[in-house]
């Protein structure tokens, strides 16, 4: 029996417009309060972005940053960061690669310096609601919790190759498309971090259902009972899930939870 619900964000609950059926999910989540089901967002993305989706929720968990901080309006579960050596050599590294764009993704803001392109930063604000412009990296005095990436579509495999030998044991690149790449901890994801939960919460992997489309959301649909991978989801993603739904558009995942609810 599913006992909580995990879904991914873009590509997946939300609509391409950054939206979602607000009424259908409040119905929904009444439902699940009701049964004891709990909900939890998934995603590579900033805690305090993902939180201004459910402000009327406070009973939301969000796995932020691809399981390296879960937390909820009032606790902190887990948060799970890179060494200061790790963070100060990546960065390093980072910086002397042409053509891409860079974030450290800490718990309290996101930081790039004054030098990033400000086009990137003012989209990079759409996604990172904390996100402080600084001179140089040494002003950060936070915990990194991953690297994001932008780089030109066509180069997106070249560079994750690349990142893949160049971080090996400090970091793992996982990507999403459209010249997005996180560069997160070894062995810290999605699946990390319902593991994590489920121990909190008292609830097993396999009385949970998860929802994805990119290749960051891989491990979390392997590692749960119920894996549902969206119409719309990269062919890796659907070769891993035991179910699919509906598109994002067509808000599949909600389709999913309420014929589930339905069937109790």
């Amino acid at each position: 029996m599913i006992k909580l619900f995990a879904t991914d964000m873009d590509g997946t609950f939300l609509k391409a417009d950054k939206t979602y059926d607000a009424e259908r999910f409040a119905q929904l989540h009444q439902q699940m309060l009701d049964r004891n089901i709990q909900f939890v967002v998934a995603s590579g993305n900033q805690y305090f972005q993902l939180r201004s989706f459910f402000e009327a929720y406070p009973d939301v968990i969000f796995v932020a940053e691809n399981g390296a901080y879960i937390r909820d309006t009032e606790h902190i579960y887990n948060v799970e960061s890179f060494d200061d050596t790790t963070v100060n050599e990546m960065l390093t590294e980072l910086q002397d690669i042409p053509d891409i764009q860079i974030l450290a993704c800490g718990q309290e803001s996101a930081y790039t310096l004054n030098t990033t392109d400000p086009a990137h930063v003012e989209e990079a604000r759409h996604y990172y609601h904390h996100l402080a412009v600084i001179d140089n990296y040494a002003q950060m005095d936070d915990n990194i919790l991953k690297f994001a990436i932008t780089c030109p579509v066509p180069q997106t495999q070249a560079l994750i190759k690349d990142f893949t030998d160049r971080f090996a044991g400090r970091a793992v690149p996982t990507s999403s498309g459209h010249g997005d790449i996180d560069l997160i901890q070894p062995g810290i994801n999605k699946a990390y971090g319902l593991t994590h939960l489920g121990q909190r919460l008292g609830i097993s992997l396999d009385d949970m259902a998860a929802f994805g489309d990119g290749g960051n959301d891989i491990e979390m649909l392997q590692a749960v009972g119920t894996g549902v991978a969206m119409a719309n989801a990269q062919p890796d993603v659907l070769a891993v899930a035991n179910h699919v739904t509906g598109n994002n558009e067509d808000q599949g995942v909600l389709q999913f939870i309420a014929n589930e609810l339905a069937r109790r």
